[in-house]
């Protein structure tokens, strides 16, 4: 049997999808297009059955957000209803003369049935219909949301706290967190969207007003001008037919008016509108009885129905004294009465499942950067991660882990935290929807803006809107984006601590993926020649001066020889980093063959070998005043190698190269330490700085 077949472009589409944007169309068409009488009816009992749906829906409804659509209900309702109320004009205009069915007999029967076929009735219950649903009820609903959108944002930092604190309290699991916080946002967006909804009913009766005395004014015109009808024909046929049309659109309106009064005025629990009215209204007997003897009082009085206050009285006070019996009734006797009690349920007790792993590389956001890693709303920031991991991956040669991205209320709605091993590296501020103009040292000029520093190096910035970023590359910034600065940033600190992210797991993830190619190489050597622990510490040890461990196979060669002869992880990388130096070399200096390095005063070089002789490796024994010599004058000579455009690097004896490394690298950090074993046989060196020359 052969099925129908939708088109290719409607395969997969939600039909559900295809019924807002179908009915705005037709709303549209009903304002353009001439109805007839019989489509009129048809969208006339309509309207009035949407607003009774949704009157009731909203009676049932146990919490507000249980009715989160409601706020684009009421402007789809009120569209609908101003869109019939210019079709019916446009019908009623052309064809009130015909007799006071000319509009369908909706507005006929409400302009005969409702109000007696009487204008002046009509115009005086449209009126009062009006007041009622202007003064009373729309604006009672709208101010109570109004109220509530303030409540709701106010109580929103304390509800996040409260969840906040019982995840870390550990009675919540952080799923549990999730849907308390997206509720609580949820709550305040309700009420915010209930506030401005709410506008759209004032309007709309306004708007029914104004069409109501246009239709009377324009049919008695076109009646007597058009059509020869007599002032009191074209009255009465143009009066009945533009009441029975405004009271068609009223009325639908007030029941609405009325849901969104029910909806944002009810105090959320666990019972809909009809259980808490039962339950709360009628709960206490004595009310009951006290009101039944007031009410049978005054049916007593001379001149009052005595009949209908004493009936109500009489009810009122029988309800009252079953309800007091029903509450002196003794609870039903159980069976099992003499079963002792069910032990109340205990919390279970902590289990090894409690303790949760330190993510090794985590990204928190404040709330309004959220769109940027949520996958939902197009997470730009998570595809710049994926190429963030796999360009370091390709450059510094292992896969580093995950970055695990959470939100955090404790920060500031446009702040953002960066964390290894669960402890605070990096944070900063990316403000969203706008550029960061970061100032490289050569802009022509100023650019208005809040002022900050590039969070990733520290460089002067300002944060501009949109509409600047031409004008800003023009004048010499570098101009990026929110996602961008945070990318960046991440880049920067996973580059500068690749040796903390090298752990014992990514070591060997690393050797079984070479293992796959050279299976024979890494398998003498770990753990057979070498622990690996020991590789691991070599590895970190060329990641911390900044050296690519790329070429792994020069890497597992070297350490293959020289393995035999020491497990000392310091003299292995020293080992390495001379098999390594054409690409350390290259790493600093990718174009040319002439290297400007820095050199040791001859003197002080001398010094500092007594020293290493003295005091070993650590160079614990370097007396103080050399000490701060050595920094000082090593912190001036790079910071002209900078200005000049050349990157610092410092050349000395392959003994001294380790020791100056580790001593200088907290006072320079930027500082590249060679040794004269390292450079290539082919590269010429050119001295810029010489330091110490003045100690």
């Amino acid at each position: 049997m052969n099925s129908l077949k939708l088109p290719a472009w409607m395969n997969g589409m939600n039909t559900r999808a295809l019924a807002a944007p179908f009915l705005i169309i037709l709303m549209l068409a009903m304002m353009i297009l001439p109805l007839p009488a019989f489509v009129l009816d048809v969208f006339f009992s309509f309207n009035i059955a949407i607003a009774i749906i949704v009157l009731l829906t909203s009676l049932y409804t146990v919490k507000p957000l249980d009715f989160m659509v409601f706020p684009t209900v009421l402007l789809v309702s009120t569209m609908l209803r101003l869109s019939l109320n210019v079709a019916s004009t446009r019908v009623v205009l052309t064809e009130g003369h015909t007799g006071p069915d000319a509009a369908g007999k909706v507005i006929e029967a409400f302009g005969h049935f409702l109000i007696g076929g009487n204008y002046t009735v009509g115009i005086v219950v449209f009126i009062i219909l009006t007041i009622i649903n202007f003064t009373v009820v729309t604006k009672g609903a709208g101010r109570i949301a109004e109220v509530g959108a303030r409540f709701a944002l106010d109580a929103m930092p304390g509800k996040q706290m409260a969840i906040d604190a019982d995840l870390n309290a550990g009675l919540i699991a952080e799923q549990e967190a999730r849907r308390r916080r997206t509720e609580v946002a949820q709550e305040a967006e309700f009420y915010g969207a209930m506030d401005g909804a709410s506008k759209y009913v004032r309007g709309d009766a306004v708007a029914g007003i104004m069409v109501t005395v246009i239709n009377i004014v324009g049919g008695l015109i076109v009646g007597m001008v058009q059509h020869d009808l007599d002032f009191a024909s074209a009255l009465k046929n143009y009066t009945l037919l533009a009441i029975g049309d405004g009271l068609v659109a009223q009325i639908p309106s007030l029941i609405i008016s009325t849901a969104a009064g029910v909806v944002v005025s009810r105090v959320a629990s666990d019972q809909d509108i009809s259980g808490q009215l039962i339950g709360q209204l009628f709960a206490k007997p004595q009310v009951m009885i006290i009101t039944g003897g007031i009410i049978g009082g005054m049916g007593l009085i001379p001149g009052m129905p005595h009949i209908a206050f004493i009936l109500l009285a009489a009810i009122l006070c029988g309800g009252g004294y079953l309800l007091n019996k029903r509450n002196e009734m003794p609870p039903a006797m159980d069976e099992k009465q003499d079963a002792p009690a069910a032990a109340p349920q205990e919390m279970e007790e902590a289990t090894w499942q409690d303790i949760l792993p330190v993510d090794t590389l985590g990204l928190e956001v404040g709330y309004r950067l959220i769109p940027l890693v949520d996958k939902n709303q197009g997470g730009e920031l998570l595809r710049r991660i994926k190429g963030i991991r796999k360009k370091f991956a390709q450059e510094v040669g292992f896969l580093s882990p995950p970055v695990h991205i959470r939100d955090n209320l404790e920060l500031k709605p446009s702040a953002y935290r960066i964390t290894l091993k669960g402890v605070e590296v990096g944070v900063g501020e990316a403000l969203s929807g706008q550029y960061l103009a970061i100032n490289p040292g050569m802009v022509t000029g100023n650019l208005p803006g809040t002022v900050t520093n590039d969070p990733a190096f520290g460089l002067p910035a300002v944060w501009i809107d949109g509409g600047m970023r031409d004008q800003a590359q023009a004048m010499g910034y570098t101009v990026v984006d929110s996602g961008t600065v945070i990318a960046t940033h991440l880049n920067h600190l996973i580059t500068s601590h690749a040796a903390e992210l090298l752990g014992r797991q990514e070591v060997q993830l690393l050797m079984d993926h070479l293992a796959k190619d050279m299976p024979k190489m890494v398998e003498e050597l770990v753990p057979k020649i070498l622990p690996l622990s020991v590789l691991q510490k070599v590895l970190q040890n060329l990641l911390i001066e900044g050296v690519h461990i790329r070429d792994m196979r020069t890497i597992i060669e070297c350490l293959s020889e020289q393995a035999m002869h020491t497990q000392d992880a310091a003299e292995l990388t020293a080992q390495v980093r001379i098999a390594l130096g054409r690409a350390i070399v290259q790493q600093i200096f990718p174009t040319g063959n002439e290297l400007t390095v820095m050199t040791l005063d001859n003197r002080l070089e001398r010094l500092l070998m007594q020293a290493l002789q003295t005091s070993g490796a650590d160079g614990a024994g370097i007396e103080p005043g050399l000490a701060d010599t050595l920094a000082t004058q090593t912190e001036a000579a790079a910071q002209h190698q900078e200005q000049l455009g050349l990157t610092p690097v410092l050349l000395v004896p392959a003994p001294l190269r380790a020791l100056l490394s580790r001593f200088l690298r907290r006072t320079v950090p930027q500082l590249k330490v060679l040794s004269h074993a390292e450079l290539p046989e082919t590269k010429t060196i050119k001295v810029t700085s010489l330091v110490g020359g003045q100690s």
